[in-house]
């Protein structure tokens, strides 16, 4: 009896287009163009050389060996210092991909979305890119910058501190977050508390201390904390670990469930999501919002968890942030030299900021 034929095995050679060729009875540069459709080659011939690779289980040119003969991956990579779970939770970021993916337009690109690099020298240096968006990598921006730098590959840092030969994607962090302040204080807020995003690589969720203020490597944060205290200097209050909801309802509880003289009449949460845990917090704790208690966000969100209330918060246009990054990779792998680009959020006032009460 004939042995049954085995499956091929993963270890065997990958079959090459020279062998495609030499089947088919044609040059290698001639496969080369069946499978690129880089220019004309007769029906007949393009027929003879696909049966060819078919007979063959050849699936077409190996992507690595031909981005090396061009010296492109064609992969563009957004570097996010979330996990992957947290960062497609984040509207901010969708919404930011969003305006990258709309810039891309007819490019033939691909997108590498690449969450929190536990050893940036490492992970970084072994994935395919042309170019790197560093999206809120503030918290280890110069370990990622260093990585990439060696790659010699153009580099876009949205929200960070500046660095030589990095082109830089901004928001107007501390206006926006002076203008939020200087509503709660028309209002006649006194007793103001403040509940930042993560201020380091550490993620810890804790009291905001002077010490771990200045000591702060995420730039988003330290800029609207800046906003924050042209107006209120003394304002206390805590970190979160990160934007979720969860980490502001745990920080509002604290900061919330304390004897009434204790209590901040207004809270500034440095995201919508962190200011939709507080909001949580406030209702789960029986506070009147905004008639105990004033709750100012930040990023423009419209999260339906709100509701009824409309949340009180500085918007910032994360579309249009996508877009100006994209443009300046593509520009920058045009041989062009980029601009830095500022942007400016707006305030919306919504339900959740009120009068101080008496």
């Amino acid at each position: 009896m004939k042995p049954e034929a085995s499956a091929p095995s993963d270890a065997s050679p990958r079959p090459t287009l020279a062998a495609v060729a030499a089947r088919a009875g044609v040059s290698v540069s001639t496969a080369s163009l069946v499978f690129s459709g880089a220019g004309p080659v007769a029906t007949a011939t393009r027929e003879r050389v696909l049966a060819a690779a078919s007979e063959l289980d050849y699936g077409g040119p190996d992507p690595t060996a031909r981005s090396l003969r061009r010296g492109r991956s064609g992969v563009v990579a957004v570097v996010t210092e979330d996990r992957l779970v947290d960062a497609f939770r984040d509207p901010m970021n969708l919404a930011f991909l969003d305006g990258v993916a709309q810039a891309f337009g007819d490019e033939r690109a691909g997108l590498l979305v690449i969450p929190l690099a536990a050893e940036p020298e490492t992970d970084l240096a072994a994935s395919p890119m042309d170019a790197a968006i560093l999206l809120g990598c503030g918290l280890d921006l110069t370990a990622s910058v260093d990585a990439l730098r060696r790659r010699r590959i153009p580099i876009v840092a949205v929200e960070a501190d500046a660095l030589e030969g990095v082109i830089a994607i901004d928001l107007d962090n501390r206006d926006a977050s002076r203008r939020g302040a200087e509503l709660l204080r028309d209002l006649g807020h006194r007793d103001v508390a403040v509940v930042t995003l993560a201020l380091d690589v550490a993620r810890i969720r804790g009291v905001l201390t002077p010490e771990r203020e200045a000591a702060s490597t995420s730039a988003t944060a330290r800029q609207r904390l800046a906003g924050l205290r042209e107006v209120y200097p003394d304002a206390g209050g805590w970190s979160a670990s990160g934007s979720t909801s969860g980490d502001g309802y745990a920080v509002g509880m604290e900061l919330l469930n304390v004897p009434e003289h204790r209590r901040p009449t207004a809270i500034v949460a440095q995201s919508d999501l962190l200011a939709l845990g507080v909001l949580r917090a406030a209702e789960e704790l029986g506070l009147q919002v905004p008639g105990e208690l004033s709750i100012l966000g930040f990023d423009g969100v419209r999260l339906e968890d709100t509701a009824p209330h409309v949340l009180t918060t500085l918007v910032q246009p994360a579309v249009e942030k996508g877009e100006a990054a994209a443009a300046a990779v593509f520009a920058a792998l045009a041989g062009e030299q980029p601009t830095p680009v500022l942007l400016t959020c707006t305030l919306r006032i919504g339900t959740t900021t009120g009068p101080a009460p008496r």
